[in-house]
């Protein structure tokens, strides 16, 4: 008898053959050592040009048919034939194996012995591969051809011990996108020579296999017309390649039968899968299986691929095939993979524990990006949930910073209906999303009774585009709770963002939770890392925006900003906080947080909002700091009295020019000018502003300074003034430009007089000569002992005002500084 050794697929730049020749020693085992002759110069290769062998048959001449590839545990070929060629192309490496005569069945243990010795192994040259690894040009490997021993339980490898990332077969998928393209624009649809084409300069068998499957994936579209039945299905390898589509059968066929071409062990494996056409929740017990993928074998290991599923996804709604490569589902980890695909044959699970069908049907579906986005699921673990008091709860944990939101929708029987796997924002107000620093909540609310589907999406943190669906799930509601709206959130999730850190917020007064406005109040407080400035937005369902505006008052101070927040309805607010470096003017402000408030007792009256036109910096802070002004005596924004007065003191260190308004509501128009109702006194480097309000109400006191010389008047900060005193309170006097820094009026403090009575008046009036009241007659006031000038002045009938004026230095000339009113007789015109 005699033995062919017949090589399929060389690419050699020379003739070359393997043969068995009177220098070919046979061993006592059976064994051949082989050795390779350049036909041309007649001597054995010892330092051979580069060479790519992808594959070799030893066929017994009795032995014709072909033995099928087995499932782990089962029988394998009698003999396998696998050449390779090490990167550096210094030496042939090769190896051909035959089985042992245990592993054989007892039918094929009847060889002569001559047929024996001719059942032929190829060595290695163990000494040239140990060197070739050394220099970091192959990594060790078990060779196609023999069965690597398993390994040790609780040690099975995982996809990131054969590559860190996909960034290493960078090489190679390029050249397989280029060379899949040039075989494309040729025509060229034979399996070999594809092959040949895409695996040429791979280094190993990991990067053959790479090759397979990026070819796969980028050259073959998914048949969505044959997948509807309204044209037949391509499974085949010929038809697939030559139309570029096909069904799952189709791409498992194809790629097994590539690998075969290479000499990679490789098995199509039937199954359900969570795909198009899954219907969620229905049992598939007794249920023919739709779909197929494929295990390879690698280094001694099974590992799982599904090159249809990498290749793209189908459009349901519009009836096509969008091309979208994920790499995710080359060599997936089993406990993955398990999630979407359930083998017929529960071997095939290749899990230490397989999971039953039953348990398959329960999970939650995790698409790719659930894995890929390193997420985990905390609850539930299935994916039907039934509401308790009409709340449904999700919760996932993530490794790298993430972004969330998510969408509600009535159910539908199938699970990928064509709704978008993309999202933006959250557009529904039917539950509560919060993300903390390593986790996500999701708090769900249906609206009322019924099945709701709910998708979850997500992204990392710094994502500048839409959202990926990561899973799904199913919310039944027998009943509902009864609530009221709750706000749109459109930046995601409630809470600080997870950004806040990095945007400066330290910490906050408000968690993640609904917060009750006690009567209709609420006051939130920001710790900050450094100075900051802040801008609040106020949404309510049935809030009119130009209300909302006047529902805030904001403080910034260098450690801490604080957002006061008045709720004039009843029902659920949304509060959102942007933040930006203080000095960073040309920075844009980014959501820093997003607080849920719920206002259910007393609400605030219209006529108690805050005045319109309030700064967005209100009370001491940062800004006023800078400008030197200090030791305010209102420490908060807001000043509250029950006298309708009050006074507002601090220091101006830099001796700026400063200038004040008060301002409410523009539909109450005021008797006396509002102006009257302010009186400043400046003494040393303590400024006093007095305010004497004419009635109850909000009003706005602004204080303005001028930061340079010869400048416009800056805006230093607002305070809101609220009194609930309903007596009038009265004017002050006019001031004119002469009263001036030192100067302090004692009495009268009013500016509206009683008309013929007698009026004390004391006055400081630095550097004056003198000092008068000009009115209807002219009284001199005279200088004491303690530099104030004072006297006894009669009011008069009020046909004219009371002025007080000094003249200074040598010049005899009045100038005014106050004026002050007389009240009209009774009876006069």
């Amino acid at each position: 008898m005699s033995a062919k050794v017949a090589i399929q697929k060389f690419s050699f730049p020379f003739s070359c053959a393997a043969r068995l020749s009177q220098q070919d020693e046979v061993t006592q085992e059976g064994r051949v050592q082989v050795k390779l002759h350049d036909q041309q110069e007649n001597r054995i290769l010892s330092e051979a040009s580069p060479v790519a062998v992808t594959g070799a048959l030893v066929q017994n001449e009795k032995q014709a048919q072909k033995s099928p590839k087995p499932p782990p545990g089962g029988d394998r070929p009698a003999a396998r034939v696998l050449v390779c060629t090490n990167a550096s192309q210094s030496a042939v490496i090769s190896r051909l194996t035959v089985e042992g005569e245990d592993q054989r069945p007892m039918a094929k243990r009847q060889l002569s012995s001559e047929s024996a010795a001719r059942t032929i192994t190829v060595v290695k040259k163990s000494a040239v591969r140990k060197e070739a690894e050394e220099h970091g040009y192959l990594k060790p490997k078990t060779h196609l051809g023999q069965r690597a021993p398993p390994p040790a339980a609780g040690k099975r490898r995982r996809r990131k011990d054969l590559f860190t990332n996909s960034e290493v077969f960078n090489r190679v998928d390029s050249h397989v996108i280029r060379a899949g393209a040039e075989l494309k624009d040729k025509c060229v649809y034979d399996v070999k020579t594809i092959v040949q084409s895409i695996t040429q300069g791979a280094r190993n068998e990991l990067e053959r296999l790479r090759a397979i499957w990026v070819w796969l994936c980028h050259n073959i579209e998914y048949d969505v017309s044959g997948y509807l039945g309204r044209s037949e299905k391509l499974c085949s390898p010929e038809e697939v390649i030559a139309t570029g589509r096909g069904v799952c059968c189709g791409y498992s066929s194809l790629c097994a039968e590539m690998c075969r071409e290479v000499g990679i062990e490789c098995q199509e494996v039937p199954g359900h899968s969570k795909g198009i056409g899954y219907l969620q929740g229905q049992s598939l017990k007794n249920v023919n299986s739709d779909h197929l993928w494929n295990s390879v074998l690698l280094g001694g290991q099974w590992f799982l691929l599904d090159a249809c599923w990498g290749a793209g996804r189908v459009d349901v709604q519009h009836e096509s095939f969008i091309k979208r490569f994920d790499d995710f589902y080359f060599l997936t980890d089993p406990e993955e993979f398990i999630e979407s695909h359930f083998p017929d044959e529960e071997k095939w699970q290749l899990l230490d524990a397989p999971i039953p069908l039953e348990e398959f049907e329960r999970r939650v579906f995790k698409t790719s990006a659930f894995f890929t986005m390193g997420l985990r699921l905390i609850q539930p673990h299935h994916f039907h949930i039934v509401t308790d008091d009409g709340e449904a709860n999700v919760s996932l944990s993530f490794s790298r910073p993430a972004t969330f939101t998510y969408d509600i929708s009535q159910h539908q029987d199938l699970l990928h209906c064509g709704a978008p796997e993309q999202k933006d924002s959250s557009n529904s107000s039917f539950g509560l999303l919060t993300v903390s620093h390593r986790s996500m909540k999701l708090q769900l609310l249906p609206p009322a009774s019924g099945v709701y589907d709910v998708k979850v999406f997500a992204g990392p943190l710094t994502a500048t585009t839409s959202l990926i669906w990561v899973c799904s799930f199913t919310v039944e509601c027998p009943t509902p709770r009864a609530m009221e709206e709750i706000p749109e959130n459109p930046f995601l999730s409630w809470g600080l963002q997870p950004v806040a850190g990095s945007l400066g917020i330290a910490g906050s007064s408000q968690g993640s939770k609904a917060a009750e406005a006690v009567e209709g109040v609420f006051e939130l407080a920001l710790k900050t890392s450094r100075p900051l400035m802040v801008l609040c937005e106020l949404d309510h369902p049935g809030l009119e925006a130009a209300v909302a505006k006047r529902c805030l008052a904001t403080q910034i101070q260098p450690d801490v900003l604080t957002c006061h927040v008045l709720c004039p309805l009843r029902g659920f607010y949304r509060l959102s906080v942007f933040v930006r470096d203080y000095e960073k003017t040309e920075v844009k402000f980014q959501n820093a947080g997003n607080f849920l408030l719920h206002c259910k007792g007393k609400v605030v009256g219209p006529d108690e909002l805050y005045p319109p036109n309030l700064s967005s910096v209100c009370g001491p802070g940062t800004r006023t700091l800078e400008a030197g002004l200090s030791k305010f005596s209102h420490k908060t924004a807001l000043v509250s009295t029950q006298q309708g007065k009050c006074n507002v003191t601090f220091h101006n260190q830099r001796d700026l020019e400063l200038h004040t308004v008060l301002s409410r509501e523009e539909n109450k128009p005021a008797a006396i000018p509002l102006s009257r109702q302010l009186f400043c006194t400046y003494t040393d480097s303590k400024v006093t502003v007095s305010v004497s309000l004419p009635d109850a109400g909000v009003y706005r006191l602004g204080l303005y300074a001028k930061i340079t010389p010869g400048g416009d008047f800056s805006p230093m900060c607002d305070f809101v003034l609220r009194n609930s005193c309903d007596q009038p309170g009265p004017p002050f006097p006019g001031v004119y430009s002469a009263w001036r820094k030192g100067c302090v009026l004692f009495e009268p403090r009013v500016g509206l007089l009683e008309p013929l009575a007698w009026v004390r008046f004391r006055v400081r009036v630095p550097g004056a000569q003198r000092v008068s009241m000009m009115g209807e007659t002219q009284t001199d006031l005279k200088l004491n002992k303690s530099r104030v000038w004072e006297g006894e002045v009669f009011s008069g009938n009020g046909l004219q005002p009371l002025k007080l004026a000094a003249a200074s230095g040598e010049s005899s000339d009045m100038a005014v500084l106050l004026t002050f009113d007389i009240k009209q007789l009774e009876g006069a015109v």
